[in-house]
């Protein structure tokens, strides 16, 4: 009980340290994490680690230019669920596809709510 109050506190800290800026997360890492599920053995797996790479850093782009526009709530929320912050440790590394789409997703439903 000690242990997840304790990372509930830390995981806490860091959604605040976050909300007002995009995170940083280790592009590299989570595509050679997450190309090895996702392998395409035509292209090879140096192909896919990079492609991986450059879908990432677009998203990464996209997320610095809307980033304001997205509801601090979304953003904290999203962070959250991404960063695998709510203490399971067998989630799979952060990925800014993930982020910009749930931030989106939230977007919409707040959108589809005032109609």
């Amino acid at each position: 009980m000690l242990i997840s109050f304790s990372i509930m506190i830390l995981s806490g800290q860091l959604v605040i340290a976050v909300a007002d800026n995009v995170p940083q997360f280790n592009i590299e890492r989570g595509c050679r994490v997450d190309s090895t599920s996702a392998f395409d053995p035509n292209a090879g797996i140096n192909a896919t680690i990079k492609r991986c790479v450059s879908d990432e850093q677009q998203a990464k782009d996209e997320l610095q230019k809307q980033w304001s526009v997205f509801a601090d709530s979304d953003g904290a929320m999203c962070t959250t669920e991404t960063a695998g912050l709510k203490g399971d440790e067998s989630s799979t590394p952060p990925s800014y596809v993930e982020l910009l789409t749930c931030l989106q997703d939230q977007q919409l439903a707040r959108k589809l709510r005032k109609e």
